[in-house]
């Protein structure tokens, strides 16, 4: 799965605002409060950290004069697809609206409520017309406004687009004001009055916690959170920007074959977090399942940017994927046996595959979509396509088939969440032995002593912490006999030993492959050890490669899409659905998820669904997505997320107030873990200083409801088969903030490049 590197600030010290990049925040039911119930009353009050002296949007003029002058600057983004794009009927209206200078609809909105009425000032409105074609990519448009001397502060902006195709808003600056101007950060797609029409609000880039928000915002912050969490019915639209919770039941397609049928993944037979809610109509085969549709809703500022030089979409990736995939199978011979020899692998690289005639565009469209992937597509009757080799591979092309490789992977490579420190001895399984077969373990005293002699005894090794384990036993075992039925395929639970050598580097000793009782035989397992001879040496590298195998699945399917997409998605649902724009957590918080949903989307629309990528290309076959709700119902702990939580939790680290991070590594040489704890200490530090900036005592953490909603939320709705768990943190300190928030900005992006960007080279 695809998904571009994250934000970290690079700044570690001053707490200064995160531009909001997209505007939308929400609020949820589960508090039934009323907004103005926590507003700011008396607009002497002013927020901590506020300094009286900070420019202010409010006009000021002479004593002669009644208003002032102020001109708007609207910047809009040209985008594929978008309005600038559009022919037809409806482009031509909306050009007679350019040259009417009717383009956008503005309304300044006052931040105080008047102090003779109690209520809120009337809005001064304006058109903004076309002053300016694409310079820049953005194209800008203008308004002037005559504001009275006595209108005050400006707390926020109305937007209505009179066009009839959405337009993408970036930002809005409001000149004139003798403070200087105002700066208004939308990033934002606005959709037509014609589609809707509601009146789009964008907000000042001044963030309130919800008691200090100015008495004049109030209302628009309590109703803009009430759109965005809707109101759980019908089917949603493109154009929408609703948030809303709902089980997996969209992986399976029983309408078009029984063979696709998945089960429903979020509730109490296959606990699971939940996914954006789309109300698309359920299946008429299944009625537990959803229908699927050519397209997945996601809330429409949740989609990838679509400016003129990307075209990166959940469809694009699937016609390549599509495109590739029969060009592939024919390149291998027989797509159920795989490639025929190592020199098959090769010729991607090498000689190339023939793909289908290709038109010029075509060509222009793999490259620009796969550019770290494809090497050349060369001009034949046929058109050759050629893929990168895979750096490692450019340097040794066995890489993958050493042992030293093998265990350092472990460490460095592409999955380093798996490997543990051995506490225990003998190993056991926890699996009932009466359906899985004896739970001892067939790696003997004997066999490692005999691997490690010279060194130490098995007891001294582990005392030592010298012996580590990638242990994926009891998670495979239960789906041997199932996936064994898959035709073409075989699998076994495995456990792999490793001894970590006097140089500090890991030595594989043993590795176990078990089968459970089934057909009639009782159960069976085996360990294989390193050797010498032609026949040993072959069935060595044999279960080394089914225990790369289950790394691989676990990989893919734990490690990367349920630990850093899956888990995320309601952290993003609840963020806007409880936290208004204008928080400064979500203005912390929102950088960190920006694409997740869409690529989620992405995911379950033609890589984790039935017959898909991941099914296909994974030990686990069509039980691949089910395997990892058992990952999440055995494994995932929020408290477990946080970077030294599970080094520890592994084994991999103990607490050490005198060592580098307050941590002292079980192995010193820990690629994953030397720079993921350098990363986790930058964020955290960040993250400190701004929650300590906006809240200075605990009291304002606990009185803040949208921030306890929040929380609340994403414990009881966005992983509500976990919800009573006693490992779910407290939020009653700005210090179980901090950690909360670190947890979840480290999840989205520190623990998601680990297990990311080394996917070509190394898988």
């Amino acid at each position: 799965m695809l998904k571009p590197q994250l934000h970290l600030s690079n700044s570690t010290k001053v707490p200064f605002l995160l531009h909001k990049p997209f505007i939308h925040g929400n609020f949820n039911a589960s508090l039934p409060i009323s907004m103005h119930s926590f507003c700011r009353k008396n607009k002497h009050i002013v927020r901590v950290g506020f300094n009286p002296n900070n420019i202010k949007a409010q006009a000021v003029a002479s004593s002669t004069e009644k208003s002032v002058s102020v001109k708007a600057i609207v910047t809009v983004k040209p985008t594929v697809g978008g309005f600038l794009t559009n022919l037809g009927i409806d482009r031509g209206l909306d050009d007679v609206q350019d040259l009417l200078g009717k383009t956008l609809l503005l309304e300044l909105v006052q931040a105080e409520l008047d102090p003779k009425t109690g209520l809120e000032k009337d809005t001064i409105k304006g058109y903004a017309h076309w002053t300016k074609g694409e310079e820049n990519g953005v194209v800008k448009y203008e308004s002037s406004f005559e504001v009275p001397v006595d209108f005050g502060e400006i707390g926020a902006v109305y937007v209505e687009n009179e066009h009839h195709k959405e337009m993408y808003l970036q930002d809005i600056i409001l000149d004139g004001f003798s403070n200087g101007p105002v700066h208004v950060n939308c990033n934002s797609w606005v959709h037509s009055k014609y589609d809707n029409p509601q009146k789009r609000v964008f907000f000042t880039n001044q963030s309130y916690l919800p008691s200090q928000t100015p008495s004049g915002l109030c209302r628009l912050r309590e109703t803009e959170l009430e759109i965005l969490r809707g109101n759980s019915q019908g089917e949603r639209k493109s154009f929408e920007r609703i948030y809303d919770y709902d089980v997996y039941n969209d992986i399976g397609n029983p309408d078009s074959s029984a063979d696709l049928k998945r089960p429903v993944l979020g509730g109490k037979e296959h606990p699971y977090p939940r996914r954006c809610r789309t109300g698309r109509p359920r299946s008429k085969t299944d009625p537990l399942s959803e229908k699927r549709s050519s397209s997945v809703y996601v809330p429409r500022d949740e989609c990838f940017a679509e400016v003129k030089q990307l075209t990166f979409s959940a469809k694009t990736v699937y016609s390549v994927i599509h495109a590739l995939l029969p060009s592939l199978e024919t390149a291998i011979i027989d797509a159920d046996l795989g490639f025929p020899y190592f020199t098959a692998i090769d010729s991607l690289f090498n000689e190339g595959i023939n793909l289908p005639p290709l038109k010029n565009q075509k060509k222009g469209f793999f490259s620009t979509l796969l550019p770290r992937l494809i090497k050349a597509i060369n001009d034949t009757e046929s058109d050759l396509l050629r893929f990168e080799t895979p750096a490692p591979m450019e340097r040794d092309k066995f890489f993958w088939f050493r042992d030293e490789e093998f265990a350092r992977q472990t460490l460095a490579g592409l999955n380093p969440y798996s490997i543990k420190l051995v506490t225990e001895w003998p190993l056991k399984s926890q699996l009932d032995p009466k359906i899985y077969g004896p739970v001892e373990s067939a790696i003997t005293t004997e066999l490692i002593e005999r691997e490690i002699k010279g060194f130490m005894t098995v007891n001294e090794a582990i005392k030592n912490k010298k012996l580590f384990i990638l242990d994926y036993h009891d998670l495979f075992l239960p789906y041997v006999s199932k996936v064994r039925e898959i035709k073409g395929t075989t699998l076994y639970g495995s456990r792999t030993l490793f001894f970590l050598t006097p140089n500090g580097t890991l030595r594989p000793l043993a590795i176990e492959l078990t089968r459970p009782p089934m057909d009639g035989k009782p159960q069976w397992k085996d360990v294989y050890l390193p050797t010498w001879d032609a026949t040993g040496v072959w069935l060595w590298r044999l279960a080394k490669a089914h225990v790369l195998a289950h790394d691989a699945g676990y990989h893919q399917l734990v490690s990367h899409w349920l630990r850093t997409h899956c888990a995320t998605e309601p952290y993003i649902i609840a963020t806007n659905r409880q936290l208004s724009v204008m928080h400064p957590i979500y203005r912390l918080l929102h950088p960190h998820f920006r694409y997740t949903m869409e690529i989620n989307a992405l995911a379950r629309e033609a890589l984790i669904n039935a017959g898909g990528i991941i099914e296909s290309s994974f030990s686990p076959g069509k039980y691949s997505v089910e395997f990892s709700s058992v990952a999440y119902d055995k494994q995932w702990q929020f408290n477990l997320q946080a970077l030294p939580a599970d080094l520890i939790s592994r084994g991999m680290a103990v607490e050490d107030p005198t060592a580098p991070h307050g941590l002292k590594l079980s192995i010193e040489d820990y690629p994953f873990a030397n720079d993921g704890l350098l990363l986790w200490d930058a964020i955290k530090e960040w993250v400190s200083d701004y929650v300590n900036h906006y809240y200075p005592n605990p009291s304002l953490i606990t009185s803040d409801q949208e921030l306890q909603a929040w929380w609340n939320e994403i414990r009881t709705e966005g992983h509500a088969d976990k919800k009573d768990e006693p490992w779910w943190p407290v939020l009653k300190t700005p210090k179980d903030l901090i950690e909360i928030i670190t947890t979840i900005v480290w999840v989205a992006s520190g623990h998601h490049a680990a297990v990311n960007f080394g996917q070509y080279a190394y898988a």
